[in-house]
This record gives C-alpha cells, sequence and structure tokens, in this order.
C-alpha cells in the first residue's frame, strides 16, 4: 500500500496532532505494549467535533507515521484519499468516545498483558503503590460483550466510562482519554504499570499491605499536581534518536 506524503494539505494544528499521534504509536511498540496489528490510539482532528484520526489497518505500530494515519468521520466514512483500511472494532469503540466526550482529544484503547490480567480479575484493579493511587477511584468498568461490532454497544460503553478517564474493559483490556495525546498515552503506561505491580504483589502468595482510603485519596490528588505531559518531550527526543520518520 501506498501513502502519498503531501503535508501542505493539512493546517499546522492537524499535522501536529498527526506527528503526537504517530509518536504515541511508536512508542506503543518501542515500550512493548502492542498485540501485533491490533488495538488504536484515535485523535480528534483539531477544530471539528466530529472527524478523528485512526492507524490503517494492516500496519505494524513501528510503521505508522504521520502521514498515513487515516481520517474518518463518526459515521466511519474515510476522508483520506485512496484506499484504506481501518479495524472495525476500533472504530465502535473510539467513535463512541469521541462522540460522548467533548472534552477529550485522544482515545487509547490496548491489550497489555498485565492489563488483560487485571481485566480477568473479579475485584477488578486494585492500587497497591504510591504511583498507582492515582487511580484509586478514578478508574470505570464495562462488561465484555464480546468483541466490538455491535453500534449499539457503544451507548453503555460510554454510559459505564462516565466522566472518569481509565477503564478496564472486562476480560478484555484497558483504554485511556486524555485532552491531550501525551496525557492519554502516559495515563496508558502508568495504568499498565499499576496493573502489573498488582499482579506481581498478589503472585507472592503473601499478604498485600494496604493504606487507609484516605491516605490513598491523598496520594492520588497529590500526584495529579504535576506539570501536564512532562514526559513527553523526554519520550519525543527517545524516538527522536531511535527513528525519526514517524514525523514524516
Amino acid at each position: 500500500m501506498r501513502f502519498k506524503w503531501n503535508k501542505s494539505k493539512y493546517s499546522d494544528d492537524e499535522w501536529k496532532a498527526r506527528v503526537d499521534l504517530a509518536a504515541a504509536y511508536r512508542l506503543t511498540d518501542h515500550f512493548g505494549m502492542t498485540d501485533l496489528l491490533y488495538n488504536h490510539i484515535t485523535c480528534r482532528v483539531p477544530g471539528t467535533e466530529d472527524e478523528f484520526l485512526i492507524n490503517e489497518f494492516g500496519l505494524g505500530y513501528e510503521e505508522i507515521k504521520a502521514s498515513n494515519l487515516v481520517k474518518i468521520d463518526l459515521e466511519g466514512n474515510i476522508l483520506e484519499e485512496g484506499l484504506h483500511r481501518i479495524n472495525f472494532p476500533g472504530y465502535v469503540i473510539h467513535s463512541a468516545v469521541h462522540a460522548a466526550r467533548h472534552d477529550v482529544a485522544c482515545v487509547m484503547h490496548a491489550h497489555t498483558t498485565y492489563g488483560m490480567a487485571v481485566s480477568a480479575l473479579e475485584e477488578g484493579l486494585v492500587p497497591l503503590q504510591q504511583d498507582t493511587y492515582q487511580f484509586h477511584d478514578r478508574v470505570a468498568y464495562h462488561d465484555f460483550e464480546g468483541q466490538a461490532l455491535e453500534l449499539n454497544e457503544r451507548e453503555r460503553l460510554v454510559t459505564d466510562l462516565g466522566d472518569k478517564d481509565a477503564m478496564i474493559l472486562k476480560n478484555h483490556g484497558l483504554l485511556t482519554v486524555g485532552r491531550s495525546v501525551a496525557d492519554t498515552w502516559v495515563s496508558m503506561w502508568q495504568l499498565e504499570k499499576a496493573c502489573q505491580v498488582q499482579v506481581i504483589a498478589q503472585s507472592t502468595g503473601q499478604m498485600t499491605h494496604q493504606v487507609s482510603s484516605e491516605v490513598m485519596e491523598k496520594a492520588s490528588s497529590a500526584r495529579s499536581f504535576r506539570y501536564e505531559s512532562i514526559e513527553w518531550p523526554w519520550l519525543l527526543r527517545t524516538l527522536e534518536a531511535k527513528d525519526p520518520s514517524y514525523k514524516q
């Protein structure tokens, strides 16, 4: 499949969004959070309410570039020239959130190993450590209904998400949303880390120590007092040193 790169046909804001989104795909690959070709990260096209960018289905995350992202609308219409494929379950999940949450710029869905493990636990996520307390009482849950192929699931999914920015899709995987690509990606990395800490701690067979809800809330509030996306410039420098082609 060939892609014609014509940066001039995009506004500066859209091009920046494309570069950030391509970076998010490359970082997901870099940090080992992919599931072959599957899962998705989407970004609302700046200045629109009904258009967003998604990956070309069939490309690996390490192949994603700003120029080969696919623009679609909330009805699933492809707005790019030429022939393109998108993954339908990805459209179902992401269009639901983009349509309902106008405060959200980016949506990330992942089948990370520890996230899938926690999604299968009846108790769900149990934050156990200071960095993971940021998710205390801030994670939504959505029951598994089979592969996301039915459009009517969208209403239930966004109802379950509510105003939260992280969700565990039971028996499925993880989902994060944010006001920027950077915030959404970092939240996913941190949510997967929280799942990893839980699984490792519980796998020891020892009794876990837990602090009070008041202390968890205090830690969570303190954690939210941080510079927005302070990690993102360093993450981009990491990509720049590895392979800067994501910006093409």
